[in-house]
């Protein structure tokens, strides 16, 4: 009876597409796909031996970087018997998932990078969150929807339980803009795109789209539709833009989020700020297995001996104000004659002409990137997100901000590059120590990565050095904030994407997810909302109040309503630090276990042996580094999920 209900419910398709979707349907006979079956998760790794749960002698271990990435190692590890130190340069943990305070007139608020979504086949993910009985911190979202501006009606995707083709027929049953995909298998290049979308596995797939990037592939002769309305917004929300990210890469993005997913494109997000949801607890268990958790942690050496990590020396205190040398770039797109300016993102440097001293323009209220302001009275800077102002030289003048801006001695340039070192304050005080472990795990973001090759001292693996140089981040990713005093009607999911503007690529509404907004709203009547900008283009919003400006705008674009509305606070976040995966770098991406016998890396950035992307990437990596460790040790590794790592019509 089912069966004939779904034959009914295709009646509105041309017979052109009812043909060509009954001939993938019979590709799903072919490979024993049954409609009604879901297909189970793929184990990447499980221990035929019975092996210990823990290794045979006492071990040490250094994680650097409280990402999900370093997280997820240092409690594997912490789980199996293993001292862990973890060590966190930043005041919170969490990395890109971090949370901290803020104040929003009488009320307190805990603000993140943005909202975070958590698809069904994040399988590893979801076993932590399990083994830590913190379920009750997630909550359904309920659906899916991608909103365009213009030109196509709204896509909605629901869980389901049906694996390729049958989720493509589902899809193409319930799109309004089925018509509109615009594909011909009659056409060469058509049939070539469906059997890469459809057909995914590593590295054959690496080995033809890998060195050409997505804009460049799709740019002749590929199907308008389906560019337009999955291909565009999907590579987009991998945080990477098309012209800059490997089409072997999409392939994986997309095998993973759909084509190799049988759990549909719905997800979770969580009942409070990701700190309190799911990273305290992860750090609580590491504590409680008699790990240490270290943050404001600063590394300020690396010591290598005998072709392997010695012992690693870092500081606590100021994250500004630590005396460390770094490297840093110039900025073309901000500097000019006057002024240089170096860094990205929330992280810039202004240097005057001549001068031997750098300002940090990171705001000492909550890190926005201040901007310089010059009238007739005053030259100095101000604070697009919450309006604190400094002098020219740095100091507070005015605002929610009660430190200076951090200054900065020049000890060397190079080409397109300076060398920074803070300038301490005089009452500042900093500890150091020197830790020694039988492993060290890297699990920074890649500019932690490469900066903490730089300050390696001995003898490295040259290769080593080679592949951490070569990674790329990114174009920069923003989140901007609103709060409003009134609510307003939304006829799509609570987290939407959107398409065809300008700057933002998705819309969330907090007051409708997270308790403490939604108690918030409640009392007040008000709303929050927040736009996100995946992977926008420096060039042509190079400062941040260009960013804030934008953001802006376009909400009264999609929320017309607003309008009306009192804007009650902004809060902006904008960060440059998310891997990029370009045309050309899979070859040479590092793995997880590295030619050094002691280091390994995690990340959402190392090569992956099955697909995954995003926060189960990053998760699962730290656990395949814990992994690695445990089978050296002759321990019982902790088995991996994944989606089928390969697509049903692999070529």
């Amino acid at each position: 009876m089912t069966q004939l209900q779904d034959l009914a419910s295709l009646q509105n398709l041309s017979r052109r597409t009812v043909l060509k979707l009954f001939g993938v349907g019979t590709v799903a006979a072919g490979v024993s796909y049954s409609r009604f079956s879901k297909p189970e998760p793929a184990v990447h790794q499980r221990d035929s031996l019975d092996l210990p749960y823990q290794p045979g002698r006492e071990l040490k271990a250094v994680v650097i970087g409280g990402g999900l990435a370093g997280l997820a190692a240092a409690y594997e590890l912490s789980q199996r018997g293993v001292q862990v130190t973890l060590l966190e340069r930043s005041p919170q943990l969490g990395g890109k998932v971090a949370s901290w305070p803020i104040q929003v007139g009488e009320d307190a608020f805990m603000m993140e990078h943005g909202f975070h979504g958590f698809f069904p086949q994040y399988y590893n993910l979801f076993n932590v969150v399990e083994e830590l009985s913190i379920r009750q911190n997630f909550k359904s979202l309920n659906y899916y929807s991608l909103v365009y501006k213009e030109g196509y009606e709204p896509e909605v995707f629901r869980p389901s339980h049906s694996a390729f083709p049958w989720n493509v027929i589902d899809l193409a049953v319930s799109s309004h803009n089925r018509l509109k995909w615009g594909i011909n298998l009659a056409k060469l290049k058509h049939l070539e795109v469906f059997r890469e979308i459809t057909g995914f596995r590593n590295p054959q797939t690496y080995e033809r789209l890998d060195n050409i990037s997505v804009a460049d592939w799709v740019e002749s002769d590929f199907p308008k539709g389906l560019y337009d309305l999955y291909f565009l917004p999907f590579a987009k929300s991998s945080l990477n833009a098309p012209d800059e990210l490997s089409a072997g890469e999409l392939m994986q993005f997309f095998h993973f989020y759909f084509f190799g997913n049988p759990e549909g494109l719905a997800f979770n997000g969580t009942c409070q700020d990701m700190g309190r949801s799911l990273v305290d607890p992860i750090a609580d268990a590491i504590r409680n297995n008699g790990g240490q958790v270290i943050t404001g942690a600063t590394v300020s050496q690396i010591q290598w001996q005998d072709g392997q990590i010695a012992n690693v020396t870092y500081q606590q205190g100021s994250l500004e104000a630590n005396p460390i040398p770094f490297w840093v770039d110039r900025n073309p797109l901000l500097s000019s004659d006057e002024v240089e300016y170096f860094g990205a993102g929330d992280r810039v440097y202004s240097l005057q002409a001549g001068a031997q001293e750098a300002l940090s323009l990171t705001c000492t209220h909550q890190g926005c990137t201040v901007q310089r302001t010059v009238d007739t009275t005053a030259d100095g800077f101000a604070c697009p997100c919450h309006g604190a102002v400094y002098a020219a030289d740095g100091t507070v003048l005015g605002g929610p901000a009660r430190e200076d801006l951090t200054r900065y001695q020049v000890l060397e340039r190079r080409e397109d590059q300076v060398q920074l070192m803070a300038i301490v304050p005089p009452n500042h005080t900093a500890i150091a120590e020197t830790l020694e472990a039988d492993y060290y795990v890297m699990a920074a973001d890649i500019p932690g990565i490469q900066h903490l090759f730089s300050l390696s001292e001995g003898d490295q693996d040259a290769t080593l050095v080679s592949q951490v140089d070569q990674l790329r981040v990114a174009d920069p990713f923003a989140v901007a904030r609103f709060w409003f005093d009134s609510d307003f009607d939304w006829d799509h999911s609570w987290f939407t994407s959107l398409s065809g503007y300008r700057l933002t690529d998705s819309i969330t509404l907090y007051h409708r997810i997270q308790d403490d907004y939604i108690a918030w709203a409640q009392r007040t009547g008000g709303s929050v909302v927040e736009l996100h900008a995946y992977c926008y283009k420096e060039k042509e919003f190079p400062t941040q109040q260009a960013v804030l400006e934008t953001f802006q705008s376009e909400l009264f674009e999609i929320v017309p309503e607003l309008r009306e509305a009192t804007m009650l606070h902004k809060q902006l976040v904008n960060q440059k630090n998310f891997a990029g995966f370009p045309p050309g770098s899979f070859n040479d991406r590092p793995t997880t276990e590295t030619p050094v016998s002691n280091l390994l890396f995690a990340g959402d950035w190392v090569k992956m042996p099955f697909p995954c992307g995003l926060m189960e990437r990053a998760v699962s990596s730290g656990l395949l580094a814990a992994n690695a460790i445990l089978k050296r040790e002759g321990a019982q590794r902790r088995p991996l999920l994944s989606v089928n790592p390969e697509g049903i019509l692999k070529i």
